[in-house]
């Protein structure tokens, strides 16, 4: 395997162990190759053809994902050369070449479609978290993604919040407690739902609780949780929740927000913002590879 990265210091963004994503990258692959492989490509180039290629963004963003594109040409050609010009967490101007690719033009070209598919969606999702982190950077808000991803793609896409220079919330269901609404309704209230939980878990594990009123904050407050979701709470509403709170308790903003109000939201001294639509509602980056022949 050759690959060169351009060397850089811009960040504290760590990469992902290979084996986080080469099982992700090998099942795309497997999908659009299918059972008869690339036809078109097959058909058109021979195994001696060798070419030259560019990986370009037609549109200024943060780019992440780079690993998981090369190797989804190394799953497919290993002596491939693959230059990543842009590193993950760095910010591309529009028409930048992201990375450049010299070898054999079969898998270049039948790995096209896979690569630039991770790398769009996931430098789209990096886009958009690092547009709504510097909205609420005058304050000491931090923003964290949320369990709404995309099936099978998880660990990638909250790798792409951390590129953008956002946090993650929980990973799964197995990692922390979240004590939502419906848990609350099944359990019969706030306090049962809370005991039930600690007799339960083990002392390593935290707890947090979503509440919707200050009421339900109040309670939560006495018992003594780790944090506790805002949910859907007005800006006046929410402010108050976090005065109640404040030296108690993590407190983590959520419900609807966006842009225009993430700022605001920031202001009232909230600790976390989490906003789902920054994995599963972004527009994926526009990329292309331009690829010349080479004699």
């Amino acid at each position: 395997m050759n690959m060169k990265k351009k060397q850089a210091n811009h960040s504290s963004l760590l990469p992902l162990y290979p084996l986080l994503y080469e099982e992700i990258v090998r099942r795309a692959l497997s999908e659009d190759l299918g059972l008869a492989g690339d036809l078109t490509t097959d058909a058109v180039a021979s195994p001696q053809d060798s070419a030259s290629a560019l990986i370009i963004t037609r549109v200024a963003g943060r780019v992440a994902g780079m690993d998981a594109a090369a190797y989804a040409f190394h799953c497919l050609d290993s002596g491939l050369a693959i230059e990543i010009r842009v590193p993950d967490g760095m910010d591309a101007a529009s028409g930048e070449t992201l990375a450049t690719l010299q070898g054999a033009a079969r898998p270049i070209l039948s790995a096209e479609r896979t690569a630039l598919n991770l790398l769009a969606h996931l430098s789209g999702i990096a886009t958009a978290t690092r547009d709504i982190v510097a909205l609420v950077s005058p304050y000491r808000t931090r923003v964290v993604c949320t369990r709404k991803t995309t099936p099978g793609l998880r660990m990638l896409e909250k790798y792409a919040v951390r590129a953008g220079g956002g946090s993650n919330h929980r990973f799964g269901l197995d990692d922390a407690v979240l004590i939502k609404d419906n848990h609350i309704a099944v359990a019969g209230g706030i306090s049962e739902a809370i005991g039930r939980v600690r007799r339960r878990i083990g002392f390593m594990v935290k707890i947090e609780v979503e509440v919707d009123t200050l009421e339900q904050l109040e309670t939560a407050l006495k018992e003594k949780v780790d944090a506790v979701l805002l949910d859907n709470m007005t800006v006046e509403t929410l402010a108050e929740a976090v005065r109640m709170a404040k030296g108690k308790t993590v407190t983590e903003a959520s419900g609807d927000i966006s842009a225009d109000n993430a700022a605001s939201i920031a202001a009232t001294g909230v600790d976390l913002i989490s906003v789902g639509w920054i994995t599963h509602s972004v527009p994926a980056l526009n990329l292309s590879l331009e690829l010349s022949p080479r004699a």
